[in-house]
C-alpha cells in the first residue's frame, strides 16, 4: 500500500466560516473549561472539531470510536468546512474549538495577526527522509503535465500555464518551490490560471492548460487520462514532520485550558493507534466523506506524534523566500507544547 499524508489546497483567508455539519458524535453541549470534575469522570466536556474530509482525519475518528477522547472526558463533535481558511476563521471566532489546517494556511493567517496555536499533529511525512525512497509515495499531491504536451521536466514548464485551485495558497506555494529550484522564476516565467480540479483535469486531457497541481483523487483521475507527473510538490517543500495541524484559537487555549490539554495527549493516542492500525483508520475516514474510494485506492497517511519547531520554521523561511511573505512569521508561542 502505498503512503501518503493527506493535504488539500489551502484557498486565501476566509472572512467568516460557514460550517457544513457531516456528521457528529451526540453528547453533552460544550462548556466555558473542562472542570476537574470532567476530568475525573464525571460528565463529559464538548469540544468541537472542524475537519476538511480528509483520509487522515481517520486518526480522529477511531480515536473517538476507541474511547480516548473520553478516557480523557472529553466529548468530540465534529463538522467538515469547506477549505482549512474557513477552519482557522471558525477557530478564531469561536465557532469551533479545534480546526484542521495544513501548515501554509496557518502561517498566511498568522502573518495577518489572527491569534491561534497549534495543539497537535493532523498529518505529514516521515522524520527521517532517509524513509523515503519515492516522495510520489508519501505524497497525494502532484504536479501534473498535459497529455501529449511533451513536457517531461519542470524546466519544460518555462512559459507556459499551471492551473491551480486558488492564487497564493498551499498548491502554488508548493509549485513555486519546485519551480525555483528548476531555475524559473514562479511570479514571472509562468502563467497562473484557476480552475477548480475537475476543470484542471479536463484541461490535461483537452490541453487548454499545460500543466496543473492536483490531489487526490484527481491526481489518480489524471494518471489514468495519461497525463505525466513531473513532480510531488508538498514532500518536496516540506521535506519531512508534521504539515497537516490541529489549531485552537488564543481564548479557546486559555478559557478552555484543561479540555485542550486532554485533547492533546487523546490526539497522540489516536496518532498512534492509526499508525499501527492504518487499514481501519482509513476506511474510517473514507467513510466519513462518503467517498467511494476502496482503502487499497488511498496512499497511508503519515500521523505524527509531535509537532516540532521545525515543522513551521521551515515552511516559514520558504515562503518568505519565495515571496509569500513579507517576513518570517513570530512563531514564539505558537506551538502549545502538551
Amino acid at each position: 500500500m502505498q503512503k501518503s499524508n493527506r493535504l488539500a489546497a489551502g484557498i486565501a483567508l476566509a472572512a467568516s466560516a460557514v460550517l457544513a455539519l457531516a456528521g457528529c458524535s451526540s453528547g453533552t453541549s460544550g462548556q466555558d473549561d473542562a472542570g476537574s470534575d470532567a476530568m475525573d469522570g464525571g460528565e463529559l466536556t464538548t469540544l468541537s472539531v472542524a475537519t476538511i474530509g480528509l483520509t487522515s482525519d481517520g486518526s480522529l475518528l477511531t480515536g473517538i470510536e476507541q474511547g480516548f477522547f473520553e478516557e480523557e472526558g472529553l466529548e468530540i463533535e465534529t463538522s467538515i468546512v469547506a477549505n482549512p481558511p474557513a477552519g482557522l476563521a471558525a477557530v478564531q471566532s469561536g465557532q469551533v474549538d479545534i480546526a484542521y489546517s495544513p501548515s501554509i494556511p496557518l502561517l498566511n493567517a498568522l502573518s495577518q495577526g489572527v491569534p491561534i496555536q497549534v495543539i497537535g499533529a493532523a498529518d505529514g511525512y516521515p522524520d527521517d527522509p532517509a524513509e523515503i525512497d519515492d516522495p510520489a509515495e508519501f505524497d497525494d499531491t502532484g504536479l501534473f503535465a498535459a497529455v501529449d504536451s511533451g513536457i517531461e521536466s519542470i524546466e519544460d514548464l518555462d512559459g507556459k500555464t499551471i492551473a491551480i485551485p486558488a492564487r497564493k495558497a498551499q498548491l502554488e506555494v508548493v509549485i513555486a518551490g519546485e519551480l525555483e529550484k528548476a531555475g524559473i522564476d514562479p511570479a514571472s516565467g509562468v502563467n497562473w490560471v484557476v480552475l477548480d480540479f475537475t476543470s484542471a483535469v479536463a484541461g490535461l486531457k483537452n490541453g487548454t492548460v499545460d500543466a496543473a497541481g492536483l490531489v487526490s483523487p484527481f491526481t489518480t483521475e489524471a494518471a489514468e487520462a495519461g497525463a505525466t507527473q513531473l513532480s510531488a510538490p508538498s514532500i518536496g517543500f516540506f521535506e519531512t514532520g508534521a504539515t497537516g495541524l490541529w489549531t485552537a484559537g488564543t481564548a479557546t487555549v486559555e478559557e478552555k485550558g484543561e479540555a485542550i490539554a486532554a485533547f492533546q495527549r487523546a490526539i497522540v493516542k489516536s496518532n498512534e493507534y492509526a499508525t499501527a492500525n492504518p487499514e481501519e483508520a482509513i476506511q474510517a475516514g473514507l467513510d466519513y466523506t462518503g467517498s467511494t474510494l476502496t482503502v487499497d485506492q488511498v496512499k497511508t497517511p503519515v500521523w505524527p506524534l509531535v509537532v516540532n519547531p521545525e515543522d513551521l520554521e521551515r515552511p516559514n523561511e520558504k515562503m518568505v523566500a519565495l515571496g509569500f511573505l513579507p517576513q518570517p512569521v513570530d512563531l514564539d508561542g505558537v506551538i502549545l507544547q502538551g
